[in-house]
């Protein structure tokens, strides 16, 4: 089957901001006295729901108040940071590269996502942008994903998605779609590896592998 139609994530694959998540993310934590992760270890242990990430942790259970408190600290810190980054060093070449359409999919913020786009250049290059319209982040991918392909009326086994979490993967196998994971993102290659699915470590090279999808 061709597929014709490519969605890709933001954070952590098309943004090259992990080094600001890490740093956020213990900014969060420090909120309520629990420890600093590295790098490597919040890519081994990053999963959503973020909040089974914070508690596995924090070493403790993390209620829905109480990760919605977190969940805000976390952004306020990564706004203050996010003029510092910058795309993927191949996201724009990778973009141009697909020859069909393509959209944009983020669990971060809508209202600040779109502005960023064009921030970045990228205006005009989706056929649809799409961010969280919530208060509150932290949550599956799977009906995100659902809700953005009917908004465009793409039928999930026409799609591919370039991500860099399982999420991303389960998300695409919940509506038919496929996946192609990237390494330079917010999961440990090893864990990418490990689940069976197409892994690459540039996204020139995931758009070469998503054409022979």
């Amino acid at each position: 089957m061709t597929r014709t139609h490519l969605v890709w994530d933001w954070n952590g694959t098309l943004l090259d901001d992990l080094s600001l998540v890490v740093s956020s993310t213990n900014h969060a934590f420090a909120a309520v006295g629990g420890r600093a992760v590295d790098a490597d270890e919040h890519r081994t242990r990053f999963r959503r729901p973020v909040a089974d990430f914070y508690a596995e942790v924090l070493g403790r259970a993390v209620d829905e108040e109480e990760f919605g408190r977190l969940d805000r600290i976390f952004h306020d810190a990564y706004r203050v940071g996010l003029t510092t980054m910058s795309l993927a060093a191949d996201a724009m070449t990778a973009i141009k590269s697909w020859p069909g359409t393509q959209s944009l999919l983020s669990m971060w913020f809508h209202e600040e996502l779109v502005p960023a786009v064009e921030t970045y250049g990228l205006a005009g290059l989706f056929a649809r942008v799409d961010g969280l319209r919530t208060e509150v982040g932290g949550d599956l991918k799977a009906g995100h994903l659902a809700n953005h392909l009917a908004e465009l009326g793409v039928p999930g086994e026409q799609a591919v998605l370039i991500g860099d979490s399982l999420d991303d993967a389960a998300a695409a196998d919940s509506v038919g779609a496929r996946a192609v994971l990237y390494t330079g993102g917010f999961t440990a290659p090893a864990r990418l590896r490990a689940s069976g699915r197409p892994v690459v470590d540039s996204l020139v090279d995931a758009v070469t592998l998503a054409r022979s999808l």
